[in-house]
């Protein structure tokens, strides 16, 4: 979760207030301008769209997206399953049907929903079922967790454009659904590149995710 999105209203909000506001000019005066800075952060977030998407380990899902100007916040969690409340344990021993997942805030006036899918499409594997890298099993399968109609017919277009290039011989596995209750991961989880560098690019190395990311689309530009 590279920002809070809780942070950013708050900071969004104090940014608003002019300081007449707090220097005593009149608690009518003050009540106004904060309910005008109240409606304006609520403004500014109901501006901010949401996107889910299962690519494996939400480790290394969290990172490309981060990187993209107009990305409030990543935060790794669970999606699809038929289990409230799952913890990591649950999820990992399979079972749950629920798939990791990167839940992506972003702002659609700086970054599109496109472009998320672009970036998206560029770190999975689309190939194979059940499966991203080294880990293996349900939990692991891509999916774009569509929130509306159009992110559904955006997902549905990216994929057909994707399949109708001739870049991949066999079929396209990865999962276009409508998004259901997304159960955020453990804190440890959260930002695990930024907190365990050492122990995330180990694991990323040992997986092959870079090898077979670079075997399927190309080296990544520089």
């Amino acid at each position: 979760m590279r920002a809070s999105l809780q942070r950013w209203m708050l900071a969004l909000g104090a940014a608003i207030v002019p300081a007449s506001a707090c220097q005593g000019q009149g608690s009518a005066a003050a009540e106004q301008v904060a309910g005008n800075a109240g409606r304006a952060v609520m403004t500014a977030a109901a501006a901010l769209d949401t996107a889910t998407f299962g690519g494996g380990c939400f480790w290394c899902m969290e990172p490309p997206f981060d990187a993209l100007p107009g990305v409030v916040s990543t935060t790794s969690g669970y999606m699809g399953g038929t289990v409230r409340n799952p913890t990591y344990e649950q999820v990992s021993a399979g079972g749950t049907r629920h798939v990791e997942v990167v839940q992506v805030v972003f702002d659609p006036a700086r970054v599109s929903y496109a472009r998320l899918l672009e970036v998206f499409w560029r770190n999975v594997d689309p190939l194979t079922p059940n499966r991203q890298f080294c880990d293996g099993g349900d939990q692991y399968r891509s999916a774009i967790f569509h929130h509306d109609e159009a992110q559904g017919e955006a997902a549905r277009t990216s994929k057909a454009t994707l399949e109708q290039s001739g870049r991949f011989r066999k079929p396209i596995v990865t999962e276009l659904v409508a998004a259901a209750p997304f159960y955020p991961a453990e804190a440890y989880h959260q930002d695990y590149y930024m907190k365990n560098p050492i122990r995330y690019k180990f694991y990323r190395g040992r997986c092959g995710r870079d090898d077979r990311l670079e075997e399927l689309w190309g080296k990544p530009a520089s």
